[in-house]
């Protein structure tokens, strides 16, 4: 990716249909289900040398824009904790405006995504967590994700529907952390029961609280570049580690 500003492609773009809503599956059957699970099972990211891949989610509406430029400024971090571990492969997906969620394609360094995400400006618009969630599901599936990290701070959708989507993601091992930024209780309840569905966790953060984000960012790469294992060494001495790997089933 060059550096312009993110437009979307063919397979490289979370698609955005004309009528704003979210595609619909159709009925599974035990088979297709039984399937679906053995597919994914057989490409698991967890297995021993596989590359770690983590989906970094964003919203990026109006109400956002200084954290994203905090995330600018911190996600760096999440590639220096993942250097004596193994390499890390970071998708930045994010949603503003109307009907607009774009993600990138796969990032293995630092400089490359701060630049992508400076291009990006926050606009307003509703909250698109379900097509975060769908696209993590998609790419668990083809080619594999050991986590997703997604920061908000609303939740305007149906809580059901996401938490559908967040039970598809449990079933394949792939973790949620949400990392909450202010006191919305409705998005809290439904950022909980995201985590909790996918065996992953949820942390408050506060605006300002930049050392506090780069914590749980750290330990949200350490957890896609080496598994439990290596989340629950740095939990012996960073504490945003320690309070996702309490949570974690």
């Amino acid at each position: 990716m060059s550096g312009e500003p993110i437009k979307p492609r063919s397979g490289d773009a979370v698609s955005a249909q004309a009528s704003g809503a979210v595609p619909q599956a159709g009925t599974s059957t035990a088979e297709d289900i039984a399937a679906f699970v053995a597919k994914a099972q057989a490409m698991s990211p967890h297995a021993p040398g596989a590359k770690g891949r983590l989906i970094f989610a964003l919203d990026a509406t109006m109400s956002r824009q200084p954290t994203w430029d905090m995330a600018c400024a911190l996600q760096a971090d999440m590639f220096r904790e993942t250097a004596a571990l193994g390499s890390l492969d970071i998708r930045l997906v994010y949603y503003r405006g109307f009907n607009e969620c774009r993600t990138t394609g796969w990032i293995s360094d630092s400089t490359r995504l701060a630049a992508l995400m400076s291009k990006i400006d926050c606009r307003g618009g509703d909250t698109q967590i379900g097509k975060v969630l769908t696209e993590a599901r998609r790419e668990a599936v083809a080619s594999g994700v050991r986590a997703v990290v997604f920061v908000g701070d609303a939740m305007e959708e149906k809580v059901d529907e996401l938490c559908a989507k967040a039970g598809e993601l449990g079933m394949l091992k792939v973790p949620v952390f949400v990392f909450q930024e202010g006191h919305d209780a409705v998005a809290e309840q439904a950022f909980r029961e995201i985590a909790r569905l996918t065996g992953g966790a949820w942390c408050r953060f506060d605006l300002g609280a930049a050392a506090q984000l780069r914590e749980l960012l750290r330990a949200a790469a350490a957890y896609a570049a080496g598994g439990r294992e290596a989340l629950l060494k740095l939990a012996k001495t960073a504490s945003g580690a320690a309070r996702l790997i309490r949570q974690m089933k």
